[in-house]
């Protein structure tokens, strides 16, 4: 039984969404995304939030829904690559749920994004220069995490889930097995 809400951290390409969807399953418990919800409640893009608020404006929205969903029920929460880079997200997270950072080293997160059109950071000259720029300047927050697992490209979606709930089992504050688990 979840506890509190599990907020999934990382960089683009972790496996946050795709991971966290299985992980929500197996613990049948709803997955959100923050981003999604933050879209839903502006009616607006992020690249159109971005453009037209900026990106101040939009840490604070970020700010605003992640404090509402960690104060519903307990969930599976995706949260975008930079939300826990704010040291008032990771306080609002440490206090009323759980973070687990996907940890998944530069080659793995560039073989994963590389192909992908709807990385708005990656629109660069160098996108795998700019990856490891944004990879080396978020460790330092991510490192400050409550559980990491660590990601490996021969581990399946379902492997990873796996692997966080194995992490969240160490937490009886967070998840407790029930006896017809």
């Amino acid at each position: 039984m979840l506890k509190k809400t599990v907020v999934l951290v990382g960089m683009m390409g972790a496996g946050k969404t795709a991971v966290g969807t299985a992980l929500a399953r197996a613990l049948n418990v709803p997955f959100l995304d923050s981003d999604e919800e933050i879209v839903k409640a502006a009616h607006r893009s992020i690249a159109e939030i971005f453009e037209r608020d900026g990106e101040p404006f939009f840490r604070a929205r970020e700010t605003e829904v992640l404090n509402r969903l960690l104060h519903g029920a307990p969930c599976v929460l995706s949260t975008g690559g930079g939300a826990f880079l704010s040291e008032v997200n990771r306080a609002l997270i440490h206090e009323a749920g759980v973070s687990v950072w996907l940890r998944a080293d530069l080659e793995l997160l560039w073989q994963r994004v590389r192909h992908k059109t709807t990385r708005p950071l990656l629109r660069t000259p160098n996108p795998r220069e700019t990856l490891r720029g944004l990879y080396e300047a978020r460790l330092p927050a991510y490192g400050l995490a409550d559980l990491a697992v660590d990601a490996s490209p021969e581990y399946s979606v379902e492997d990873m889930a796996g692997r966080v709930a194995q992490a969240l089992a160490t937490r009886p504050d967070v998840y407790e097995l029930l006896e017809t688990e």
